[in-house]
């Protein structure tokens, strides 16, 4: 069984499987300008419109740095992505990456996480495009009822709050406003009806867009992108007037510990870049323009977000921002309610780009997945009007809007993160494997080589008499017993460098992925571990038997 599960795929196979079957052509409309037009779509949603709030609370200013140093992440990444993308044009992401290097086993593995990861990002899109939905509706003197636009978990949370507080006029107004909702939520003895429908709703709208074709989600997205763009250009520019500098005094009230603590929110923010590669059946020319697009979107997002925390954190003090809205919030808080509502009307608009991106890539891991025999056929489906992949599209619109109308936005941000980190080292591994097979000659794009043979080793010699002096290696290793892994990882690297003098820069992103993984809460791992039980448990009972492969090396 060790040989099946381990079995690859060529990139010449990968290649050809795609043009396999007339009914497989997908439309291939999408230029470098669309697919950067994508990567800001996906990556400014709702991290610069919610979660951002979220991760501040704890690090105050200071997360501004940790959005640089989660960007550096990626971009290590998102070389190690383009050069997959063009020597492997096929819309499978990390998981076709992951079948040309290590093989089927892990090619599930990363498929199905990041099945986990589209549907979980799509969910915070969705609860937060509910939030400014709703402030919208009331900027306009319409009240939507507050128990139809929440969950019932935080409803009946904040409630509980409330009726436990000696001062419940002291808690905060969001707490009040949420217990509020439960107790005139309607009730069936004492089950309450609270659900979040304006989420369900977009994420319908949007499955149908999607539906119905790439060049309509293309126009639409470009044109939501310019309007987000817009909305921050004026958030940056009117906010600045607003910024108060005591307001960033302490700038990490929390220390390194408390700016890391939001490591699942801000990298959230910025796993759009790895949608881009789900499109690649789709553009003129992927092995060109997907690098590009990569590349230039992680540059201006993260601009913008460096920008976007500073006015944030400068305009009230990073206490209050633990709201869904933030944007809108901090200008109410100034007393700028016209440019608040502005906000929200937009952000409703621009949220939806993030929506429709997600949306658009998840049913396109589905369809490779199923065309090389691991998932059931119909989800490799193309529609003969539409080119979509029409089942796919559908099971994703189900299995996003549905947990949307019932669960917490913060349940699903940390759900986000393991699957995805895990996804990116294998990427960043799987060009070390290029590398070492002389498969790297194919690319059109390669990851800049640095010789890492003497860098890694001597940098793990001067972090480890850094982390010794100032005694935290085993204090460090008891709170987090990951850590342990990295050092022995970054150890094991540093060896195997100086032996096949790997590059640099895959070698580092696969670091610092694997540091960021060691900031995630047990939590995050249990849930990620049961889905992934689940997965293998469908592999094993389908996907093994049913794959191409197996059947191609079936004596």
């Amino acid at each position: 069984m060790s040989d099946s599960v381990f079995r690859k795929k060529s990139v010449v196979k990968a290649i050809a499987d795609v043009d396999e079957g007339h009914a497989s052509h997908m439309n291939k409309v999408l230029g470098v300008r669309d697919l950067t037009s994508f990567g800001i779509a996906a990556i400014i949603g709702a991290g610069i419109f919610s979660t951002i709030g979220r991760a501040s609370v704890n690090g105050g200013p200071a997360v501004s740095l940790l959005f640089v140093f989660t960007a550096i992440a990626c971009v290590f990444t998102a070389l190690s992505y383009a050069q997959f993308a063009s020597t492997v044009p096929v819309s499978g992401s990390a998981y076709t990456y992951a079948y040309v290097s290590f093989g089927e086993i892990f090619a599930w593995i990363i498929g199905w996480a990041l099945i986990l990861e589209y549907a979980v990002s799509n969910m915070v899109v969705a609860i937060s495009w509910s939030e400014y939905f709703t402030s919208m509706l009331e900027g306009f003197g319409v009240h939507f009822p507050s128990y139809w636009a929440t969950d019932y978990g935080s409803a009946a949370k904040a409630y509980a709050l409330v009726q436990a507080s000696a001062t419940p006029a002291e808690l905060p107004a969001h707490t009040r406003e949420l217990a509020q909702a439960f107790q005139d939520a309607p009730a069936l003895g004492s089950l309450k009806f609270i659900a979040d429908l304006p989420a369900g709703f977009v994420t319908v709208l949007i499955t149908a867009l999607v539906y119905v074709g790439i060049k309509e989600s293309r126009a639409a997205s470009n044109l939501l992108v310019v309007l987000k763009l817009a909305v921050i250009g004026l958030v940056i520019a009117a906010g600045a007037f607003y910024v108060k500098p005591e307001n960033w005094s302490p700038f990490a009230p929390n220390g390194v510990a408390g700016v890391l603590s939001g490591v699942a929110s801000v990298f959230f923010a910025f796993i759009g870049f790895d949608s881009i590669s789900t499109t690649a059946e789709e553009c003129k020319n992927p092995q060109r323009d997907l690098p590009r697009a990569m590349i230039y979107c992680l540059i201006i997002c993260t601009v913008l977000y460096v920008l976007i925390t500073l006015v944030l954190t400068g305009m009230v003090n990073y206490k209050e921002l633990g709201v869904d809205d933030p944007l809108a919030y901090v200008f109410q808080k100034v007393g700028l309610d016209a440019i608040a509502g502005v906000i929200s009307v937009s952000a409703v608009v621009a949220i939806t780009s993030a929506l429709l991106v997600y949306q658009l890539g998840q049913p396109r891991i589905w369809m490779t997945m199923s065309r090389d025999g691991l998932l059931w056929p119909r989800f490799s489906k193309i529609h003969p009007r539409y080119r979509t992949p029409s089942f796919a599209t559908i099971v994703t619109g189900f299995l996003v809007a549905i947990p949307s109308l019932f669960l917490d936005m913060q349940f699903f941000i940390d759900l986000t993160s393991v699957g995805t980190f895990f996804a990116f080292i294998l990427v960043c591994a799987g060009i070390l494997f290029l590398d070492a097979k002389g498969l790297s000659k194919h690319s059109k794009f390669k990851v800049p080589y640095i010789n890492g043979k003497y860098i890694i080793g001597l940098a793990l010699v001067v972090a480890m008499f850094l982390v010794l002096r100032a005694g935290g290696l085993l204090s460090g290793m008891q709170e987090k017993p990951l850590l342990a892994v990295f050092w022995l990882t970054w150890a094991l690297f540093s060896v195997l460098s100086f032996r096949y003098n790997f590059s640099l820069l895959p070698v580092l992103g696969i670091l610092t992925n694997l540091y960021l993984m060691t900031e995630l809460g047990i939590s995050n791992w249990a849930i990620f571990l049961v889905w992934l039980v689940i997965g293998l448990v469908i592999y094993f009972s389908y996907g093994y038997r049913k794959s191409k492969l197996a059947a191609e090396t079936a004596p």
